[in-house]
């Protein structure tokens, strides 16, 4: 037996249907025995069966097809009914009956819904019986309607199950990637930077420490890359970004320190703070200053180099609402909502330091809080990304868990 035919009886057993239809089949026509074949050129193989008569097949069992009607059925693609097999004019000398030993027969032909032929619902019996001219073969075609669908059904559940076991196989991969790229690139990385930064510091000529910056700077955009690939992966292909939820007393003065450690860096703009009484949200303290730290860069990135960053933090209508706003030309309509996709980019030519990812991850780690974020923009009033953070969250908002 093939693995095809092993698979198409294992699809009919798995119909739970087909003993029902087997047994009303019996019922209906008093022929005793009844059964589901697979018939293909060369094979003819029960899938299922109910026997009375002892003719003596079970399933899995096969017979030479040449031998059976069933091959006249799959060339024909017609029904075959015959009451007594020993008095019919076009059956009476065929091998078939005698081979078999049967006097009524019924057998319909099971095309599933692209034409190809399955096999066919069969009956019989040793004793004549009145089938032509019934009822009962246009049941039994209605069955053969029903069977195809439901083996389409099966089929397709089928691949939608391997389809499922690639996908845990496939998630394995994926956290081992995870795994991998944490240890064994940022390992590496937080040593050159630390040997950077020493250097930079001993360093005996500007030449030298000038050097030793450049490595520093080029470790910390590294670090910075992995940093966000790794949290790509955990919220794009993994379990999502992982959070460390504590009520956070010094929120204030985190998220100041974001905002001066950048504006350091674009010394020549200004970032201008309105933070209000936030301390004690439930949050974890390094993904809402790392949100920040996205969107006050995406806003020093595309915002009016003439203009200065807003940033508000506060505790409005039961939520924590943290702010970043910046003047520029306002996003286009159609693009808002590509704006938190990974490797997002503008459409202006203009080249882009990063990946595309801080939007992405600002609105994972919104997310993952319970939260949402919130875009507004237009000509007037510029661009403002907010964080909303219910502060009263249901349990199943977010899994806490080590961050990593």
């Amino acid at each position: 037996m093939t693995q095809a035919v092993s698979a198409d009886i294992a699809i009919i057993g798995r119909i739970n249907a087909v003993p029902a239809i087997l047994q009303v089949i019996c019922e209906t026509t008093g022929l005793r025995f009844a059964a589901v074949a697979r018939v293909t050129d060369s094979r003819w193989a029960a899938c299922a069966v109910l026997d009375t008569l002892g003719f003596g097949l079970g399933v899995g069992d096969e017979l030479d097809v040449a031998t059976t009607l069933c091959h006249e059925i799959r060339s024909t693609r017609q029904s075959i009914v015959i009451d007594k097999a020993s008095e019919d004019q076009q059956y009476c000398a065929h091998h078939t009956p005698r081979l078999y030993r049967f006097e009524s027969y019924i057998s319909v032909p099971v095309l599933r819904t692209d034409g190809s032929f399955f096999g066919t619902i069969c009956a019989l019996d040793s004793k004549p019986t009145v089938l032509k001219g019934t009822a009962i073969e246009p049941m039994m075609e209605s069955f053969a309607r029903l069977l195809a669908i439901q083996i389409e059904s099966e089929e397709s559940a089928q691949r939608t199950e391997r389809a499922l076991e690639q996908e845990r196989a496939s998630a394995e991969v994926r956290e081992q990637f995870i795994a991998v790229l944490g240890h064994d690139l940022r390992n590496p990385l937080f040593a050159i930077t630390a040997g950077a930064e020493l250097l930079a510091q001993r360093a005996q000529d500007e030449k030298q420490r000038a050097i030793a910056r450049h490595i520093l700077t080029c470790g910390q955009r590294a670090t910075q890359l992995v940093r966000d690939m790794l949290d790509f992966a955990r919220g794009r292909l993994g379990a999502g970004i992982p959070l460390n939820l504590q009520p956070c007393d010094d929120l204030c003065d985190a998220l100041r320190h974001v905002a001066s450690e950048l504006q350091r860096v674009y010394a020549q703009r200004r970032i201008a703070l309105e933070i209000g009484p936030v301390g004690g949200v439930l949050c974890d303290r390094e993904r809402i200053t790392q949100l920040l730290s996205n969107l006050i860069a995406n806003a020093l990135d595309h915002g009016d180099p003439q203009g200065e960053v807003k940033v508000r933090a506060a505790l409005a209508d039961g939520s924590f609402i943290l702010s970043v706003h910046n003047q520029g030309p306002p996003i286009a309509p159609q693009l808002v909502p590509l704006l938190f996709q990974p490797f997002s980019r503008p459409l202006s030519g203009a080249p882009r330091q990063g990946l595309g990812l801080g939007l992405y991850i600002a609105n994972q780690i919104a997310l993952a809080h319970g939260g949402h974020m919130q875009v507004t923009s237009s000509a007037s009033g510029g661009t403002l990304f907010s964080l909303h953070l219910p502060l009263a969250r249901p349990a199943t908002a977010t899994t806490p868990s080590a961050s990593s």
